[in-house]
């Protein structure tokens, strides 16, 4: 019996564009660490061919998009096998492709892609899936209800059956637990079977549609008790859907679990903090170092804790090889030519204006006069396409770059995993800068130190 992961994006490896931030990448190390345990589950997301976009970066910081075509057939294994689901009173076909992630002792955990480019789709339906976070409610809808309802129909189609528990990440896949009680689960079994894990501390950030558009796209999938669970403030919120159907929810961190408990007062919400998958973001060098002298980390992530028995000379080897690294990405993608002999300052994330990047520019001639000479920043991270202020955010660090007396800044073009890994370990002091509680757990910090590398918060 499987456990069955859904979620809107999975980040498994960086040239796999289906991922935006955190909440897809923290499912790829989910499932990374699921198959290290060895542990039964099988994930489900949709395939954006087009990802997030891509993103470009003129001098003056403003942000444009394109949306390069991914092709599978270069990162995923295609099944054979097609989805069929009504949709606007027609078939929407899906195919399915597949990627699987090994563990440390050989347990496979597969992923699978719903891919709406299917010559039997009509115009509207064949784009469905393109692209992450997009679209008006339109499209977001049928996206949610192709990932919920869809995904648990694919997992049958694939043989994961009978599934024995369902972890819903966000509310956009909350239209599985309602394929569940239809496949057969009553709602005591949904309840019993079913973990709902809530990221967003604000409530915009939570999908709310018309119930007008929700009868139209799901037809008879919701009852009338699930309606009233779904209902709040006269619209269908699919984050209120989800948190009444599971019998457990949880939170990404301890303030995290206050603030969703303030937006969902009838929910128990459990804080469990999340984490990152050690053998994904570690280093090059740094890992070489762990073998030499925490023999079995890989494994055991345990061994972590006793790191500071590494030998100085082994350490400073390894954050010099991993410096070495970054300034030459930097050189090589903004023609910044970072000092080897400077400390390096790194912020790398979503372009959120709650994460307000530009905050260390505040007060330029007080930055000049402490670090003239003697430090050098490094930013990465995207905005989103209909984001303004977070692209206002980005324009303010390329202006406060001009205003600097040497002290360089290194913008890294469109924000990738492997960009990620780079800055995370590459750097002297990992910036953090949100607006307290908005900043739903964080794991880019958690990163940063298992590389040796030390966390600034403010």
């Amino acid at each position: 019996m499987t456990i069955a992961y859904l979620s809107a994006e999975i980040g498994l490896y960086s040239e796999l564009h289906t991922y935006s931030g955190g909440l897809g990448v923290l499912a790829g190390d989910h499932l990374k660490s699921a198959a290290d345990e060895g542990i039964d589950i099988a994930a489900v997301t949709l395939l954006h061919r087009e990802g997030y976009g891509r993103q470009h970066l003129d001098a003056e910081g403003n942000q444009t998009e394109t949306y390069p075509d991914l092709d599978p057939n270069k990162h995923l294994e295609d099944t054979g096998l097609e989805l069929e689901v009504p949709l606007d009173g027609h078939s929407l076909k899906s195919k399915i492709w597949r990627a699987v992630i090994r563990g440390i002792e050989g347990h496979e955990v597969p992923v699978y892609f719903l891919d709406t480019r299917h010559a039997s789709n009509n115009a509207i339906h064949l784009n469905l899936s393109d692209r992450l976070y997009s679209g008006g409610d339109d499209m977001r809808v049928r996206q949610e209800y192709l990932l919920g309802v869809g995904g648990i129909r694919a997992l049958k189609i694939l043989g994961h059956w009978p599934i024995k528990g369902l972890h819903l990440n966000e509310g956009h896949c909350s239209f599985a637990g309602l394929e569940m009680m239809r496949q057969g689960w009553t709602k005591e079994e949904c309840s019993r079977r079913t973990l709902f894990t809530t990221h967003t501390p604000v409530p915009a950030g939570h999908d709310k549609f018309d119930w007008e558009l929700v009868d139209a796209v799901t037809g008879d999938l919701i009852g009338d008790d699930e309606r009233r669970m779904a209902t709040h403030e006269g619209l269908c919120s699919m984050s209120h859907l989800g948190i009444r159907m599971a019998g457990r929810v949880n939170a990404v961190s301890h303030l995290n679990s206050k603030v969703a408990s303030e937006m969902f007062p009838e929910a128990e919400i459990a804080p469990i903090t999340n984490g990152v998958h050690h053998t994904t973001w570690i280093s090059p060098p740094m890992a070489r170092l762990y073998d030499d002298e925490l023999v079995g980390w890989r494994s055991d992530g345990t061994l972590l804790e006793v790191a500071h028995t590494l030998s100085d000379t082994g350490l400073e080897r390894a954050r010099a090889e991993s410096r070495a690294v970054l300034r030459e990405l930097a050189m090589t993608m903004t023609g910044v030519e970072l000092d080897g002999n400077r400390l390096t300052i790194g912020f790398a994330r979503r372009f959120a204006t709650y994460k307000r990047a530009s905050l260390v520019f505040r007060d330029i001639k007080r930055l000049n006069e402490i670090g003239g000479g003697k430090i050098q920043f490094v930013f990465s991270g995207k905005a989103h396409p209909r984001d303004e202020g977070g692209k206002r955010l980005i324009k303010e660090v390329f202006s406060a770059a001009k205003e600097l007396e040497d002290i360089p800044v290194a913008f890294l073009e469109d924000y990738s995993m492997a960009t990620g890994l780079a800055m995370t370990s590459g750097v002297d002091v990992w910036l953090n800068t949100p607006v307290r509680p908005m900043e739903a757990s964080g794991t880019s910090g958690m990163k940063a130190v298992m590389n040796g590398v030390p966390n600034l918060s403010i």
